[in-house]
């Protein structure tokens, strides 16, 4: 479900595909971000969705079998944004990722939203959000939605997680 109503009228992004050095390694990473296999083909590739969509990610190893992460200072992906539909799914898939050791690299209070980030196993960044209602979003003196990047309370957010 949106976290908003406004109709959409415009493109959307419908997937990201992936280049991954191991696959069952990159299913188990998504699978903390609540996506599942929705269809895979052997070793080499594999798409996963949420709430009955056929894909939100694809994974292939074609032509990434074994490689190591893109260096950095290079073009290619900076990452990927996976919008939860309240604070409490993001609080429970920040919980997921916790435990499972992967370190953050940054928080944020966007004003518009919260986010976390962090790196998948091969390197790719990954942002975890949500969406305040658009009628909360700063804006500037021009009506224009205003993006910030103040703190964003993980303690509080992790707390929330054990409570839901």
């Amino acid at each position: 479900m949106r976290a908003d109503t406004t109709p959409r009228t415009g493109p959307m992004i419908g997937h990201v595909h992936l280049k991954v050095a191991d696959l069952d390694r990159a299913i188990e990473f998504y699978r903390l971000l609540g996506f599942d296999v929705t269809q895979r083909y052997g070793a080499q590739a594999a798409f996963m969705g949420a709430d009955g969509y056929h894909h939100h990610i694809g994974l292939n190893t074609w032509e990434s079998a074994g490689a190591a992460p893109a260096p950095v200072g290079h073009t290619g992906l900076y990452h990927l944004a996976v919008l939860y539909p309240d604070r409490v799914s993001l609080a429970q898939a920040l919980r997921r990722v916790v435990q499972a050791g992967v370190q953050l690299d940054g928080a944020a209070d966007h004003g518009v939203s919260e986010a976390l980030y962090f790196r998948d196993p091969d390197g790719n960044g990954v942002e975890i959000y949500i969406d305040r209602p658009r009628q909360d979003w700063p804006r500037d003196a021009a009506g224009q939605s205003k993006m910030g990047n103040a703190r964003l309370d993980v303690s509080a957010l992790l707390a929330l997680a054990d409570t839901a």
